[in-house]
């Protein structure tokens, strides 16, 4: 997931969500409730306020009760070899929130690996994507868009 819409950085330079952003992701979880399969046991997020404060709508809105882990390499300008590496491993269900470029790149490379260097698969603010594996194979399996 993209975090949702943030304040300017000269309203305020650490970039807290807006109260569109609040709503986009309100928004988002009704969309994910009629749904009836997103149930991450983890929500990993970068650094950044937007997209702790996005992760934390995200749990509290679906009511998981999900650990919220900080991890490193979620950062916009982050390689996303080290997360698909990481989850390329990892058996869990996990929900990240994070940025573009990085989510756009990473989400190409699970599907894609390095066979289609040109396929980007871009998030609007607030946008998920549902990636499933069969196999070692990762596909796409649903995407929600904030309104």
């Amino acid at each position: 997931m993209r975090h949702a819409d943030a304040v300017s950085d000269e309203i305020d330079p650490v970039r807290p969500l807006s109260m569109k952003g609040r709503e986009q992701v309100a928004k988002v979880c009704e969309a994910l409730a009629k749904l009836g399969d997103f149930k991450p046991v983890e929500i990993w997020h970068s650094p950044l306020a937007r997209s702790r404060e996005t992760a934390d709508l995200l749990d509290v809105g679906m009511k998981l009760n999900a650990p919220l882990l900080l991890k490193p390499g979620l950062t916009p300008d982050d390689d996303p070899a080290k997360i698909a590496d990481i989850l390329g491993s990892e058996t869990r269900e996990i929900a990240i929130v994070g940025h573009e470029p990085h989510l756009g790149a990473l989400a190409s490379m699970m599907v894609h690996g390095s066979s289609r260097p040109g396929v980007y698969y871009p998030f609007s603010k607030a946008g998920i994507v549902a990636l499933t594996r069969e196999g070692k194979a990762w596909k796409s399996k649903w995407l929600v868009r904030s309104p």
